[in-house]
């Protein structure tokens, strides 16, 4: 296949990326490097003839739909994510994840691709009500980031109704895994850790560590992806989760090392847990990935961490004060 993956350079997308050169699909990538790293690609080597990589904002659409010709599946993933600068800057959200699914869907009506993949994100139910949570919950967007997803995927499958586009939506929870990102945002817990374990710091707990996260392994969203790309099914939205919800206080476990239990955060969900029942029954997709496998791969892998910031308690504070301040 012909295949096009926006956000390619970044965590999820440059794992995608090396599973379908490894297929054998011809690869077209669409970054602005604002989030996506080239290190990510490193894996491509100096010259690949499956990967062309082209730098442009997915919310141009002038500037991308002619990569778009010719293309047979589209995995949409460039986005902007976390919480916290979603907060403090809610235009920059809705223009690369509202606008740019916009551009993206209509690059791909105008080009007649044969299939599309959205990137959903599982914070579109808030603090859900029930656990395992399907994809019918009520949703409950608790901040601009989960807001711009889901309106995102409002769009996507409003253009494969409209238009007939063949598309399925991937709602993804807590996912982790090899290149999970270094930048200066407070965020991603594994980020967060692995880089305070290389510095023989502390791990910053939030609460008392009894929470729980649907922690999914990259290569099982992967698989998702590709599984999803290679059905019949349009217009429906599915769960992406491990099957399990895991504490953080076994991952610190698994991880080794002391810990510093911080203030816990409004708006945060004790838990989050995906019901897969539909993903299973109707692409018959599975994860395969265990935690603590997970967690031993992401240890081997630990030296990728080495120039991400190292957070304490106080400079996590002066990050998330934004945080205290709206989600009351």
């Amino acid at each position: 296949m012909n295949t096009l993956v926006t956000g390619g350079a970044g965590f999820i997308g440059s794992h995608l990326v090396e599973r379908l050169v490894r297929d054998g699909h011809q690869v077209s990538i669409i970054d602005n490097f604002s989030n996506g790293r080239r290190e990510n690609l490193a894996f491509l080597g100096n010259s690949n003839s499956q990967v062309k990589i082209h730098e442009a904002d997915v919310a141009n659409f002038d500037s991308i739909k002619d990569y778009f010709n010719g293309v047979d599946w589209v995995f949409h993933l460039a986005a902007l994510a976390d919480i916290v600068p979603s907060i403090k800057m809610p235009h920059h959200y809705f223009q690369a994840n509202v606008d740019g699914t916009f551009a993206v869907m209509e690059a791909a009506r105008h080009a007649n691709v044969k299939r599309i993949v959205y990137t959903a994100s599982s914070s579109c139910y808030g603090i859900p009500n029930e656990y395992p949570t399907l994809e019918s919950a009520p949703i409950n967007p608790a901040y601009p980031y989960a807001l711009t997803k889901f309106l995102g995927e409002e769009i996507a499958l409003h253009w494969a109704k409209v238009y007939n586009l063949p598309l399925i939506s991937l709602r993804l929870f807590n996912v982790y895994g090899p290149r999970t990102r270094t930048s200066g945002t407070y965020g991603a817990v594994f980020g967060v850790f692995l880089a305070q374990k290389l510095a023989g710091k502390p791990f910053t707990v939030v609460g008392d560590g009894n929470q729980t996260r649907d922690f999914t392994f990259v290569t099982d969203v992967v698989n998702a992806f590709v599984t999803a790309a290679a059905s019949e099914i349009s217009g429906e939205v599915f769960n992406v989760g491990s099957g399990e919800s895991v504490s953080v206080n076994e991952l610190v476990r698994l991880l080794g090392g002391d810990v510093t239990y911080i203030p816990k955060r409004p708006g945060e969900p004790d838990k989050t847990f995906a019901d897969i029942t539909k993903i299973n029954s109707r692409l018959n997709w599975k994860p395969e990935m265990s935690f603590a496998d997970g967690v031993s791969i992401m240890l081997e892998n630990i030296d990728y961490w080495k120039t991400a910031p190292v957070w304490n308690e106080e400079s996590i504070n002066e990050a998330t004060k934004e945080w205290f301040h709206y989600l009351k």
